[in-house]
């Protein structure tokens, strides 16, 4: 099994938005983190846990997608080479803003050629980020099925 880096973003009390948030928690109440697995629940910022992926082979990332035209709860699963983002080299980025697809390329910089190849990205279409802590149905329902999916990700004969 490789060493597996899964990490979930959103924020925790703008509705669906936290569906990232929910997986990671869902997946920590299974037992499912050991030396192999290391779960992060990203909220809303990424910059701080970049070198704790020194080491993994593999990344699953899971967040909220916005004005996808599709229902919310709509599944996506992304390879991350097709989500290119360019690194900022302006030694001003406010560094709490950063985003997942930003801290990749940060990441792909810090670890050279220990960057993984393999890495995985869940996104949710979500329609509600109103000022609330609960997920709407469709959207729990989808993470549920992000969550049997990421079991059989990681523990995939490969």
């Amino acid at each position: 099994m490789k060493k597996t880096a899964i990490m979930g973003f959103g924020n925790p009390v703008r509705s669906d938005d936290a569906i990232g948030c929910y997986v990671i928690e869902k997946l920590k109440e299974t037992g499912l983190e050991s030396e192999k697995i290391s779960l992060f629940d990203m909220g809303t910022g990424a910059f701080e846990v970049l070198f704790k992926l020194l080491g993994h082979e593999k990344i699953i990332i899971v967040d909220a997608v916005i004005n996808t035209g599709e229902p919310a709860g709509t599944l996506y699963r992304v390879p991350a080479s097709e989500i290119q983002t360019a690194i900022q080299d302006d030694p001003m980025v406010f560094l709490h803003s950063i985003k997942w697809d930003q801290a990749l390329s940060y990441t792909r910089k810090i670890m050279q050629e220990t960057y993984p190849e393999d890495i995985t990205v869940y996104l949710i279409s979500v329609d509600d980020t109103r000022l609330e802590i609960n997920l709407s149905e469709q959207v729990k329902t989808a993470g549920d099925k992000v969550i049997g999916l990421i079991y059989d990700d990681v523990f995939s004969i490969s």
